[in-house]
């Protein structure tokens, strides 16, 4: 539970730093980079939001595993998302990342594991949030 917590506040703290980040950018940098880099922001902090979500319903899968789908889903779409919107190689290889994450814990949810493990995706939404800081 404790280090659930901790995820979530690295995925919070990282998710401002990058929204900061990106505001910053827009006073040097042109503004379709920072639309770009803002959409990027954006999307992670949608991603960061899923995958709190994510570890809830790892947490209480025992009362409704269709959570974890409907939180496997949120991740993925917004995947889609950011992935239609780069063309920085980064960005990705990271989304790229988590969409493999993503499908081996639904692999691993379809086999029966009420509680995978969810650290890979935790640990590739955190590079995705890395990536997208200008």
């Amino acid at each position: 539970m404790a280090a659930s917590r901790r995820r979530r506040s690295r995925i919070a703290v990282a998710t401002a730093a990058m929204a900061a980040a990106a505001l910053t950018a827009g006073l040097t940098t042109g503004c379709a980079a920072v639309d770009k880099a803002l959409d990027c922001v954006q999307t992670a902090d949608a991603i960061a939001d899923s995958v709190t979500e994510l570890q809830q319903a790892v947490e209480s899968a025992s009362n409704d595993p269709t959570q974890l789908e409907e939180s496997l889903d949120s991740i993925e779409k917004n995947l889609g998302d950011i992935g239609g919107k780069t063309d920085n190689a980064d960005v990705e290889k990271a989304v790229d990342d988590l969409n493999k994450a993503v499908e081996n814990v639904r692999t691993s949810v379809r086999n029966g594991d009420e509680t995978p493990d969810i650290s890979p995706v935790t640990d590739a939404a955190g590079e995705l949030t890395k990536v997208c800081t200008p």
